[in-house]
């Protein structure tokens, strides 16, 4: 276990002793978790720092807490995650200037630039931002060619797990999910504009994301809608595919992910045909307990948590209540899971116990404060 991993280590259970020590004004055990995080070395090395590990994540977790005894420890690490951030971007536009598509580690939310963005957007760094918002405007709208197909420019030159693509994913692969894919860049260039950020061709970028979950939006076999959680090239060049059955409901490469993604770019450009679109199909994934069937746990990543986190933020912009009424039994879902011990045993935010009791504690109507921490996850 990573002490710097925000997903899966130590520094998730140190954003939930932020949170707590924020609302409750105790700081014991959020000083005990911070100390925790200090008593190892932070990685700031580009290649492996990101959002979810390393400088960058020590650094979002202490700027969620907001307490002057860290401020020292968080300006240090702000400048290291510049830093980061300006090399990551000059290794990438070198890349798309010589027209190679790119790994998923490059742009994605969980080690990539999106990722970094979402942590700049949080911490109200505008002008860093910026260079990241231009990035995926064009990794949004510049196409590439592969094998002499026209893909996306965000296409991934490798297979699922970011490694060399062999076998059916010799000619990598598209990413649907919000952790690792498309829907990463398209949540962050919506929030950015949301919250006032915006440059040359974000409509654009924001659009085509649009055209491309619209026109990948199928009918499973059991007439509800939803959208391929990865493509090979040789499935892409086909087309969509009506009539596969339908995925897990998972925050990170389900449904929950990319209908918020959807909504938040429909929201943006007011388009009131994607956000139908997405909010619809939100609600059949909630709803069809074929799909729920396949959560075996509570955590954010695949878990209840995720989903009833990404409903319930959908639901607080959208345009019907039928996602609002959705929620007391997905509320009660995860607290059937966390009564039947489905809780993770590990550590972390993503994976782990603390992501869980977060996002329980985050969705108690009586708690005060809304940090807004789940930036991290594209949701709001």
């Amino acid at each position: 276990m990573n002490h710097d991993d925000l997903g899966g280590g130590l520094a998730g259970n140190a954003l939930y002793e932020m949170v707590i020590a924020r609302e409750q004004g105790d700081w014991t055990a959020a000083h005990a978790a911070a100390k925790a995080l200090s008593s190892l070395p932070v990685t700031a090395h580009p290649p492996h720092a990101n959002l979810y590990r390393g400088a960058p994540a020590v650094a979002y977790v202490l700027h969620i807490a907001e307490h002057p005894a860290y401020a020292r420890s968080l300006a240090e690490l702000d400048a290291e995650t510049v830093a980061i951030v300006s090399g990551r971007l000059d290794t990438a536009h070198r890349r798309m200037d010589s027209g190679r598509p790119p790994r998923l580690r490059e742009y994605d939310l969980i080690s990539g630039l999106t990722g970094l963005g979402a942590y700049l957007l949080h911490r109200g760094r505008g002008s860093v931002l910026e260079r990241v918002l231009h990035y995926l405007v064009r990794l949004m709208t510049e196409p590439l060619a592969v094998d002499g197909c026209q893909v996306p420019g965000w296409w991934a030159a490798t297979d699922p797990r970011d490694a060399i693509g062999t076998g059916r994913f010799e000619h990598g692969h598209a990413n649907f999910g919000i952790a690792h894919g498309v829907t990463g860049p398209l949540a962050l260039l919506a929030l950015a504009r949301r919250a006032g950020h915006s440059v040359e061709g974000q409509d654009a970028a924001l659009a085509k994301g649009i055209a491309h979950l619209t026109a990948w939006a199928q009918p499973f076999d059991n007439n509800s809608i939803g959208w391929p959680e990865l493509l090979p090239l040789d499935a892409y060049r086909k087309g969509p595919e009506p009539g596969t059955a339908p995925s897990r409901p998972s925050w990170c490469y389900g449904t929950p992910g990319i209908a918020r993604a959807l909504q938040l770019a429909a929201l943006a450009l007011h388009d009131d045909a994607a956000r139908r679109l997405a909010e619809l199909t939100a609600l059949q994934a909630v709803t069809d307990s074929r799909q729920t069937c396949q959560l075996t746990d509570a955590s954010v990543c695949h878990g209840w948590a995720g989903l009833l986190l990404a409903t319930d933020r959908m639901a607080s912009d959208a345009a019907l209540p039928d996602l609002t009424g959705a929620l007391p039994t997905l509320h009660a879902c995860l607290e059937s899971a966390m009564a039947h011990n489905e809780r993770p045993k590990d550590a972390g935010l993503l994976t782990g116990n603390a992501g869980v009791l977060l996002t329980a504690h985050t969705l108690n109507v009586s708690h005060p404060l809304d940090l807004g921490w789940e930036t991290c996850l594209l949701l709001n």
